[in-house]
């Protein structure tokens, strides 16, 4: 049975508000490297967001959280598969905050904002492979 058109909409919502976290930080990826705290903070929300809206599609409450891990665990009683990748991307969920406010660590080293660009994409690509075609942005 099709979920109602409510589901389909906020996971579309979910998911397209992820997608455009994702083409953001791949955008200040490629055009400023200074930015790579920003980038980050924008790989950590597309991974939440694509979460939120798989959990949406299963009619799931979750609450409000930053915490990827929390999630995850969540998305993978529906999808056993997303396990491994899920759990690397736990390690995210810090990029919430982290240099995000004065008196933070220093900036993140480049290879760690490529690194989790890429996870980003895996992780939002596998949520969308999970999710019938009609619900995709």
């Amino acid at each position: 049975m099709p979920p109602d058109k409510a589901l389909v909409d906020e996971t579309r919502n979910w998911l397209s508000k992820a997608e455009t976290d994702l083409r953001s930080a791949g955008i200040l990826f490629e055009n400023d490297r200074s930015l790579d705290g920003i980038v980050l903070f924008h790989c950590q929300q597309a991974v939440e967001k694509a979460l939120k809206g798989f959990l949406a599609y299963h009619n799931l409450a979750f609450r409000k959280t930053h915490h990827i891990g929390e999630l995850a665990q969540q998305c993978i009683r529906f999808e056993p598969s997303l396990e491994t990748l899920l759990r690397q991307a736990s390690g995210l969920t810090v990029f919430a905050w982290a240099f995000r406010y004065p008196g933070d660590p220093e900036e993140p080293a480049s290879e760690d904002a490529g690194a989790a660009l890429a996870l980003a994409r895996d992780v939002y690509n596998a949520v969308l492979s999970a999710l019938p075609e009609d619900v995709k942005p």
